[in-house]
């Protein structure tokens, strides 16, 4: 009996997880606001309003004076946007902000006025890990806000196993290493072993600002600035912490998994 309405209470409920990505994207909530994009046409020459209030130097003008904005530090703390008076940074309530080389994050040079987002693996690789992708998490020292959000998109709304992506606990059984934290120096062996585990072929992601760039500890001595000074990164996930939807948008583009209406 106890089965029959187990069975009858799950039939009720129906699906419960998003379509996601073969529709739509749903909304990120008010309080993100998505990535940002920076006009740096609107930024005279001699306005450090932005810069001087950035936590972690995100904002800085470059040797020809340009104004520049790196993603890979930026924390998403808002505190740019309520400084310029000149409405030079903006929200673009975007989810989408992974990238397969680090520089892609950096915006306001000449050529790069938008984020390239990333390409797929080669062929090969997605040959390989198209289907079933096996990543070995390692919190290198950071505070449990990207951990958490990893945990999000094994619940029910998300489902992440669906596309044959999971978290396991051995290096040995896994295809790649998914890095947070700033990689702090009591953490650096046991990255290093981490990744010389896993057999070949195999990649690296680094998550959230501290991987990519030491976040807001960034300059400090006790740890390497992120993580690709310690292993090869193949795909960059901004954030702090980067928003479930932008992790796994990250994860599908490098799968080549996406629906044609969230490329």
């Amino acid at each position: 009996m106890y089965i029959f309405d187990t069975l009858v209470h799950r039939m009720r409920r129906g699906c419960q997880t998003m379509p996601y990505p073969q529709e739509q994207a749903p909304a990120l909530p008010d309080r993100h606001g998505g990535t940002l994009r920076l006009d740096g046409q609107k930024c005279p020459d001699d306005c450090q309003f932005c810069t001087d209030v950035c936590p972690t130097k995100a904002l800085y003008r470059d040797f020809d004076n340009t104004k520049q904005l790196d993603l890979g530090r930026c924390l998403f703390c808002g505190a740019c946007l309520t400084a310029c008076p000149h409405g030079a940074l903006t929200q673009t309530n975007d989810h989408r902000m992974a990238v397969r080389n680090r520089e892609d994050l950096i915006l306001g040079k000449p050529d790069q006025e938008e984020l390239r987002l990333a390409e797929a693996l080669d062929k090969k690789l997605r040959s390989m890990f198209g289907r079933s992708l096996r990543l070995r998490q390692v919190s290198a020292g950071g505070c449990n806000a990207c951990e958490a959000d990893i945990n999000v998109l094994g619940t029910i709304g998300w489902d992440i196993g669906r596309f044959g992506i999971q978290y396991v606990a051995s290096p040995r059984h896994a295809d790649g290493v998914l890095v947070t934290g700033p990689v702090t120096k009591g953490m650096e062996l046991a990255l290093r072993k981490t990744w010389e585990a896993i057999p070949a072929p195999k990649i690296a992601i680094a998550l959230g600002a501290c991987a990519l760039s030491g976040g807001p500890f960034t300059g400090h001595p006790e740890h390497n600035q992120g993580a690709d000074s310690i292993v090869p990164i193949d795909l960059y996930i901004p954030g702090c912490p980067p928003h479930p939807l932008t992790i796994l948008d990250g994860y599908l583009r490098l799968l080549n998994r996406l629906g044609k209406n969230n490329k």
